[in-house]
C-alpha cells in the first residue's frame, strides 16, 4: 500500500509568530520557503523536512482554541536529527540565545536507534530535541 519515508512536517501554533520565527532562523538555522499571510502560517525548512509555525491571531490559529503555556501545550516535542553532535558547541550555541539546555545530554532511542540527545524549549514553551547518530554498541 504505502511505506512511511519519515516526517514531513510539524506544525506549531505560536503566540508571537515573529519571535517564533527569529528563533527558529537564528537558534536552527531554518529558512523561510513559504508565507501564507492569509492563514497567518509560515513553512520553515529544517533539513528534509518544514516546521510550519501558525499564529494564534491568523485564520488558522484562532480555530485551535487556546494557545501552547505553562499549562497547554501543542505537542509533547518534537526531535530533529543533527550531525554532528557536538555537547558542548550546542550548549554554548543556545547560551548566545540566552538558552539553557532542560539537562546534560541523555542516550535515548529514535528512528536511527540510541544516540545521545539533548533537550530545550522554544518560545512557545514548545519542547524540542536535538539527537545525534546511533551508538554504536562495541
Amino acid at each position: 500500500m504505502f511505506s512511511i519515508r519519515g516526517i514531513d512536517h510539524v506544525v506549531l501554533r505560536v503566540v508571537d509568530l515573529d519571535r517564533s520565527i527569529r528563533f527558529y532562523q537564528l537558534v536552527l538555522g531554518c529558512d523561510v520557503v513559504k508565507r501564507q499571510a492569509h492563514l497567518g502560517l509560515v513553512h520553515l525548512r529544517a533539513g528534509t523536512c518544514l516546521i510550519d509555525l501558525i499564529s494564534l491571531d491568523g485564520k488558522l490559529g484562532q480555530q485551535g482554541g487556546v494557545g501552547p503555556g505553562q499549562e497547554g501545550h501543542n505537542v509533547d516535542h518534537f526531535c530533529l536529527r543533527i550531525d554532528p553532535f557536538d555537547e558542548a558547541g550546542l550548549v554554548a550555541h543556545l547560551a548566545g540565545f540566552g538558552i539553557s539546555p532542560l539537562g546534560p545530554a541523555s542516550i535515548n532511542f529514535g528512528a536511527e536507534g540510541n544516540g545521545l540527545s539533548l533537550y530545550f524549549r522554544d518560545p512557545d514553551n514548545n519542547l524540542i530535541e536535538l539527537k545525534g547518530p546511533t551508538i554504536l554498541a562495541g
